[in-house]
Order: structure tokens, then C-alpha cells, then sequence
């Protein structure tokens, strides 16, 4: 008989430590964007090494408001990955620009660098690499693509007169406390949006950041022109009319609405004095999987979160059936869910999606991405995860692949 106990596939993991900090807020008068929202920011960029970190409502809401600042709009185009969520690409159609999707490299979650030179026309202006399960792209790899296009490269904008190549936009959703070559997520791009959703590794219920390098430009300014694009283009927010007689404000422009609030900022706060404990427990739990998952016998193919020059944030377990059908890798999802434990897959590529679909995207022409798709099955994985939990998920695997196997299916 199995243990029918159910093991939740991502749940945020809350501590006293996060309840006082809310309840702290909530106390103290400040509920919206005041205190706790800045000092956020400022541990944000200590945190990272970033030079400046605005925080946002949302990661969609930091990658849009960074096209938008980026002066990026209609008749311009924006490169991003077709293995991804709809967020990384939905924010281009947002501001009028006209998206270009690549194709993953053959075997890999990571945009096929060989091909991205040939998607690079005179009208790109931005490429959005995808920082899938919290391990980080090979930024290398990518740069020396955009070098190799560098010869079609048109600013159109002061912010864009600030680069010679194409301007990289990381969706780093999942990454914030990764590696590469001792870059830490936030300094690798030019800009990095991160995610605080439910689900991330670090939550503030809903919200996002954007972080950027020091480059050719005023980041004071740039943070400035941020912060108004996330206030309907308000001149001051709350607490700058707090002080005394400083009522008077302006409306710069027509702006938008998705500023991070104080009591998001509390939950974040509480979650980053956190941290490195959850990003070194994340790691244990990866390394107990790679070695239960190995010992099943299974043709597997297991997405690699550490190694020689690079560290993940540890944020999804991926896991590949090899040599096995979508229809095999539905049925283990099921009788998974029958062992009362929750599954996902990440991701349905956007060319399979009616959205994308209608925009005159089609799945053949991203071979790859639709391999990966197929046979792709994500364990759960969050720092409320016993060992015990992580041996149960595997042997839980190892059995219903048998069970299938032995019905023939494939």
C-alpha cells in the first residue's frame, strides 16, 4: 500500500518571520508603495550586486515597463524564445511591437544561439532570453550571436543610443540567486526582470523587479522615468506627499498601474533575510532527486541545476521521458495524481497556444521546443519538501513508468 498523503507541487513557505513583518506594516499605517517597498529595493541591489533594482507589481509588468523605457513600440520587433511562458512574449504585443519567437537548440530549454543572427534585422531592438527553472542562459553564447549581428543594429532611442548591439532583457522569473561564471543574476543582461509570485522561490504574494547593470546612461534618471511609468506618470507617490506642504504633484504622461505595495515588500524583506537557507535547501533537495531518479533504472534526462562554473536558484525540477510519447508522459501525470502527488510540465510551447497561434505562429517551424514539450514532466519541488518526500516522488515515477510500460504504452 502507498502513502496516499498529498505532496503540493509549489506552496509558498511562510514562516512567523513573515507574518510579523506584514503584520508589522499593516500596524504601521503603510499598506501601498512607502518604506518597506524601498528598503526592498536597496537589499534587492546588495543582494544581486545590481547598480539599481524598481520594483513592480509583477515580473510582466518590470519586462513591459523596461520595453517601454527602452522606447520599444510599433513597427520595431523583439526576439524571444518559444519555450517559455506567456509572459515573456505577451509584453512585446503589450507596447505594439511585433514579436519573433526562436526555436530551442536540439535537447536543450535554452534559445538555439547558431540561429538567433539570422532573426536579427534592422528593426529588432531587444531580445528577451528565458532563464528557464532557475538556471541562467548561456550569456557567452548569446552575446557572441548578437555580435555577429551587430552590423544591423539601429538605435532608435536615447536608452538605445546607449548600446551597440541589440539590448538583452532577461526574463530571470525564475533565477534571482543563480551563478554563471560568477555573474550573478541581475549582472549578466542589461536589464533583469524577476518574478516574486506565489510559486517563486521567493514570494511576495504578486510582484516583480526590475534590475539593471551601470551602463552609458543615467540610472537615477532611468529609475525616475520607472517609478512614473508604475504611478499613471505621477510626479510624486505617497510618501513624497507626506511631507509637510508637499501636496503639489504633476502627471508627466499617461501612465500605467503597478506599483509594488509595503506590505508585498514586507513578505519580500522576510523572504530575503531568508534566502541563502532556501537556496541551499533547494540544493540538497535537487542533488537527493538527481541521485533517487538515477537509481530508478529510467532513461531520464534530468535538467542539471549545478555544475563547473554556474549554480541555478534551484527553482524547478525538469525531468525528460526519454524516447517516450506525450500521451505516455500525460498518463505519469495521472497516475501520479492518483498517488496524490501534484505534477506540471513547463512549458507548452507558445506556438501551441490560440494566442500565438493567431498571430501566424506554427509548431512546425519549432522542432525542438515541441521535443522538449512532449515528454517533459516537472516534479515538485519548494522547501517544504521532506527527503522523505523527494524519495516518495521518485519511487512514485518509478511506478507508474512501470505500470505504462507494461500496458505498452510508450
Amino acid at each position: 500500500m502507498t502513502d496516499k498523503r498529498r505532496i503540493s507541487f509549489s506552496p509558498p513557505d511562510i514562516t512567523q518571520s513573515e507574518i510579523d513583518e506584514v503584520v508589522d506594516s499593516l500596524k504601521s499605517g503603510w499598506i501601498t508603495t512607502g518604506p518597506k517597498t524601498k528598503r526592498f529595493e536597496r537589499e534587492l541591489e546588495a543582494f544581486t550586486t545590481s547598480d539599481r533594482v524598481a520594483t513592480f507589481s509583477s515580473a510582466t509588468a518590470a519586462l513591459e515597463c523596461a520595453l517601454r523605457a527602452l522606447g520599444v513600440g510599433p513597427g520595431d520587433e523583439v526576439i524571444t524564445s518559444a519555450y517559455t511562458y506567456t509572459a515573456s512574449c505577451s509584453v512585446i504585443c503589450h507596447v505594439g511591437a511585433t514579436p519573433v519567437l526562436c526555436d530551442t537548440a536540439r535537447g536543450s530549454y535554452e534559445m538555439d544561439y547558431d540561429a538567433l543572427p539570422s532573426l536579427v534585422t534592422e528593426r529588432t531592438r531587444a531580445v528577451i532570453p528565458v532563464d528557464v527553472a532557475g538556471r541562467m542562459v548561456d550569456y557567452d553564447r548569446l552575446y557572441a550571436a548578437l555580435d555577429r549581428a551587430r552590423d544591423l543594429w539601429r538605435p532608435a532611442s536615447d536608452l538605445q543610443s546607449a548600446f551597440d548591439r541589440v539590448v538583452v532583457l532577461a526574463d530571470a522569473a525564475h533565477s534571482l540567486g543563480a551563478v554563471r561564471c560568477g555573474m550573478p543574476s541581475g549582472t549578466a543582461a542589461d536589464f533583469t526582470a524577476f518574478s516574486f509570485h506565489a510559486v517563486k522561490n521567493l514570494t511576495t504574494a504578486e510582484g516583480g523587479a526590475l534590475a539593471w547593470r551601470a551602463g552609458a546612461f543615467d540610472s537615477d534618471a532611468l529609475y525616475d522615468q520607472l517609478m512614473l511609468m508604475s504611478l499613471h506618470g505621477q510626479t510624486k507617490d505617497a510618501l513624497s506627499k507626506t511631507r509637510a506642504g508637499a501636496w503639489e504633484y504633476d502627471i508627466a504622461f499617461p501612465g500605467w498601474k503597478c506599483n509594488m505595495t509595503d506590505v508585498q515588500a514586507a513578505l519580500g524583506l522576510a523572504q530575503l533575510h531568508r534566502y541563502p537557507e532556501l537556496l541551499a535547501r533547494r540544493r540538497a533537495l535537487v542533488e537527493r532527486y538527481e541521485h533517487a531518479l538515477e537509481s530508478l533504472g529510467i532513461e531520464l534526462d534530468v535538467l542539471r541545476h549545478y555544475g563547473e562554473g554556474f549554480a541555478s536558484s534551484g527553482h524547478l525540477m525538469l525531468v525528460r521521458l526519454l524516447d517516450k510519447s506525450r500521451a505516455f508522459r500525460d498518463g505519469l501525470i495521472e497516475r501520479m495524481a492518483e498517488d496524490g502527488i501534484a505534477t506540471n510540465v513547463h512549458y507548452k510551447p507558445l506556438p501551441l497556444l490560440s494566442a500565438y497561434r493567431d498571430l501566424g505562429f506554427c509548431i512546425e517551424d519549432f522542432p525542438n521546443a515541441l521535443a522538449q514539450f512532449e515528454n517533459e514532466i516537472t516534479l515538485p519541488l519548494h522547501t517544504l519538501l521532506s527527503d522523505d518526500d523527494v524519495d516518495r516522488v521518485a519511487a512514485s515515477l518509478g511506478r507508474a513508468y512501470a505500470a505504462l510500460e507494461a500496458k505498452g504504452a510508450s
